[in-house]
């Protein structure tokens, strides 16, 4: 015989009644077929669960052990039974998102916050990676979700820009452009430059040097750091200077000067990608509410990230 939770259910009823005709008009069944049940489920188990007589019916110690596991048991079931229907709903359940540094560093943490207020039973697993990792990572399913560098125009994919940013010019202090207000990318042919790695920094990095080729030349790479607040340290260390985008405005080192960039009209995005086949309530929960932020705040004035700095 194999047991189910059918078994257990007969069992507790029995025990908490401790009595047949009760047990069976709790459960709604006949009292013949209940008491062959418990017969069977003793006597698949090898064991005694009830002392019966004509006047009463009374728990072993092994039923006493058994009521504890039958109990913990349908609890559980229960329970498992409850998660499935709160995730089919989109109440809790697990996503789990990638992200890169200039998300990071621009709307993507206000967004977050305030999805975890809507709906604080979803939970976020957040996963630092590079564009290029995140595109492998959404098509191996590993994550859900991702906040990735540029454009992501790939069948089966779909995608909502959550920022668009200016690029801008830092140097160090005392540099000879330190004091400008603004500055032509052209200026920066016999400039050392510092980027970022170009393994790590792919999507930018072919954004940026189509910008330079643009006006004629290829920068002059001297250094590169792996992440942007190293970018910006080895710039301090007087090294080079760096064109980076302007999220950088409101978490800047000491001893660094930001420049816009007059001629320079392309904007880096941050799109939010996912696989279009929707297979989880938690993921459209997000989504829309992506959709929803972001239509606000264009309905007052566009999805930009646009810092007070730049704008004056």
């Amino acid at each position: 015989m194999a047991l189910d939770l059918r078994h257990f259910r007969c069992f507790v009823a029995v025990a908490e009644e401790l009595h047949f005709h009760r047990a069976a008009k709790r459960l709604g069944v006949a009292q013949p077929a209940l008491s062959r049940t418990i017969k069977n489920l003793e006597q698949e188990l090898g064991v005694t669960l009830l002392e019966r007589s004509k006047r009463q019916v009374e728990l072993t110690e092994v039923g006493k052990s058994f009521l504890r596991g039958c109990r913990e048991c349908l609890e559980n079931s229960n329970r498992i039974i409850e998660d499935a229907q709160l995730a089919q709903q989109g109440i809790t359940g697990t996503l789990r998102i990638g992200y890169t540094e200039n998300a990071m560093n621009g709307r993507l943490p206000g967004l977050i916050k305030g999805f975890k207020d809507q709906a604080p039973d979803i939970e976020l697993l957040l996963l630092h990676s590079v564009t290029s990792e995140q595109l492998g990572q959404l098509e191996e399913g590993t994550i859900d979700l991702g906040f990735a560098t540029g454009n992501i125009n790939r069948p089966g994919y779909a995608s909502i820009r959550i920022q668009s940013e200016r690029f801008v010019c830092v140097v160090y202090e005392g540099h000879h452009l330190a004091s400008r207000t603004n500055l032509c990318l052209s200026e920066l042919v016999d400039e050392p430059m510092i980027q970022g790695a170009k393994e790590y920094w792919q999507h930018y990095h072919s954004h940026l040097i189509a910008l330079f080729r643009n006006v004629g030349f290829d920068p002059k790479i001297v250094q590169e750091g792996l992440t942007t607040s190293e970018v910006q340290r080895l710039v301090a260390c007087g090294i080079g200077i760096t064109v980076l985008t302007e999220t950088v405005v409101e978490s800047l080192p000491p001893g660094l000067v930001v420049i816009p960039i007059s001629d320079v009209n392309d904007r880096l995005d941050t799109m939010a990608v996912w696989r279009s086949k929707s297979n989880k309530v938690s993921k459209d929960q997000l989504i829309s509410f992506l959709r929803q932020s972001l239509s606000a705040v264009a309905d007052e004035g566009g999805c930009q990230c646009q810092s007070n700095w730049l704008q004056s």
